[in-house]
C-alpha cells in the first residue's frame, strides 16, 4: 500500500494507524502547496481535489478521505481492535466521533491556516473552535482515549487535529483532559514512528 501524505496534515492520522496496525506501506510526500510529488508527478493525477490523504491499494485502487481510510485499515487487522466490529452500536459511536472531529474540529481549523482569512472572521472561528475543543476535553473526562480505555482510529485523528492548535496559536493549555490525552498518544511508539517519518520529531 501507498499513503500519500503532507507533513503534519490530516494524513498523519492514517499514517499513525498504518504503524499501529503494523501494515507494510510506502509513505509518499505530496506537497499541498506545490501539488507535486518529489519526483515531479502532478498530484492532481493522484487526487483531482489535490488534498491528502490518499491510500493506494496493491491493485491500484485509491481510497480518499481520512475517516474512511482509517476504518478500512482497522478492518484489515481486526485483532488489533483499532475500531469496533462493523454493524455494532460501538462502531456507530466511533463513526460519530470521527464525524465530530472531522466537521467540528478539522474544518474549523481550516480558515485559521489561510492568510487571506479576515482577522474578524478568524476571531469568530477561534471562539467556536475553542467551544468544540472544550467539548472534546469533557468527552475525555475519566477516559484514557476517545472511546474509553483502548486506543482506536479516533484517537489518531483527534491527536492529529489538535496538533494544529500550536501552529495557528490557539491556546488549549487549560484543557487538562485533552493535554493528558495528547501526551498519552504522543508517547505511543507507532505515533512516534509516523511523526519521525514526517519529520515532525
Amino acid at each position: 500500500m501507498k499513503l500519500y501524505y503532507s507533513k503534519g496534515a490530516c494524513s498523519l492520522s492514517p499514517h499513525i494507524v498504518l504503524h499501529e496496525a503494523g501494515l507494510a506501506h510506502t509513505a509518499i510526500l505530496a506537497s499541498t502547496k506545490t501539488h507535486q510529488l518529489e519526483d515531479g508527478t502532478d498530484y492532481y493525477t493522484i487526487n483531482p481535489l489535490g488534498y491528502v490523504p490518499v491510500l493506494e491499494l496493491e491493485d491500484g485502487t485509491r481510497l480518499t478521505e481520512g475517516p474512511a481510510i482509517v476504518q478500512y485499515l482497522a478492518d484489515l487487522v481486526p485483532e488489533k481492535v483499532l475500531a469496533p466490529a462493523n454493524g455494532t452500536l460501538e462502531r456507530y459511536k466511533l463513526q460519530a466521533r470521527l464525524n465530530f472531529i472531522g466537521t467540528e474540529l478539522h474544518k474549523s481549523f481550516s480558515p485559521l491556516f489561510n492568510p487571506a482569512t479576515p482577522a474578524e472572521y478568524k476571531a469568530m472561528v477561534t471562539e467556536r473552535l475553542l467551544s468544540r475543543l472544550a467539548y472534546a476535553d469533557k468527552m475525555l473526562a475519566g477516559k484514557s482515549y476517545v472511546m474509553g480505555n483502548h486506543f482506536t482510529v479516533a484517537d489518531a485523528y483527534l491527536f492529529t487535529v489538535t496538533n494544529w492548535a500550536a501552529v495557528v496559536k490557539v491556546d488549549i493549555s487549560d484543557l487538562a483532559n485533552l493535554a493528558a490525552f495528547r501526551a498519552r498518544v504522543a508517547a505511543r511508539p507507532a505515533v512516534q514512528a509516523a511523526m519521525k517519518v514526517e519529520g515532525l520529531i
